[in-house]
């Protein structure tokens, strides 16, 4: 999968960025999910890999396409089904699993920055953060903004804080791969353990008036939920990347095109 996924942002002339996808199918598949830490070291951890057997269908995902250690690799959170039948989702290993078919992608490649895996001391995992390619200070291709979001901020208030120091009147999410401490959604429904993987389904932030942003979630006990979160309610537990399109500024409506492409296994 992550050849297939590579060879898509290469053919584009992109060494990052992220993407969102729906229906596909994986064979092998393996993954972990979302753990209690054994150790004062992290707060939550992995679970062991899993090995379903037989083909899966992949029902939606996001991920994050960088670098770690000098090689393309990802970070995706996804759902699915298995071959005997179980619903479950989690975080999808990137060098053990492969595509069984042709998987559609909706990505957003970035010129002039990229993903990298380093070692984050707070939360004691190697984690990707958004690196420019090109010296600036930020990792921004124009319009396009590279975050990665901390421990303890809260999803909605930091993306709409940093859209509004950028003069951001509005913008959408592109990708979306994190942890958050549990979920609150819109409609009053609570995922409460605190140990998760989740994946931003679609998004739009809005300086004045309300952000909308729907996610799917995974957490440690397999529980999986979805929906409309509320805005100022929902923290991040370890981290959370993604890709701010600007789509209003200081008054200056943006239009932007997407690069979508077939991967193939």
């Amino acid at each position: 999968m992550i050849d297939a996924v590579a060879a898509a942002f290469a053919a584009r002339g992109f060494q990052g960025g992220v993407l969102r996808f729906g229906a596909g199918r994986l064979q092998p598949l393996h993954y972990v999910m979302p753990a209690l830490s054994q150790s004062p070291e992290h707060a939550a951890f992995y679970s062991q890999p899993f090995a379903p057997k037989g083909v899966t269908e992949l029902s939606s995902g996001a991920m994050t396409f960088g670098s770690r250690d000098g090689k393309p690799f990802f970070h995706c959170h996804a759902w699915w089904q298995e071959a005997d039948g179980k619903f479950s989702g989690g975080h999808i290993l990137p060098d053990a699993t492969s595509l069984a078919g042709p998987l559609t992608i909706q990505a957003t490649g970035l010129q002039d920055a990229t993903f990298d895996a380093v070692q984050d001391v707070e939360t004691g995992f190697k984690l990707f953060e958004p690196q420019s390619l090109g010296g600036a200070s930020e990792a921004s291709s124009g319009r396009f903004h590279a975050l990665r979001l901390r421990p303890n901020q809260d999803l909605e208030a930091a993306l709409r804080a940093y859209c509004r120091a950028h003069g951001i009147a509005r913008a959408q999410v592109h990708g979306g791969v994190g942890s958050l401490i549990g979920a609150r959604y819109a409609d009053g429904r609570q995922s409460p353990l605190f140990a998760t993987e989740m994946a931003i389904r679609s998004a739009a932030i809005a300086v004045e008036g309300d952000s909308r942003i729907e996610i799917d979630l995974i957490d440690y006990e397999g529980h999986i939920s979805g929906g409309l979160i509320s805005n100022g309610d929902n923290p991040v537990l370890m981290t959370m990347e993604l890709v701010l399109e600007a789509e209003q500024m200081q008054g200056l409506e943006m239009q932007g095109l997407e690069m979508q492409e077939n991967a193939r296994g």
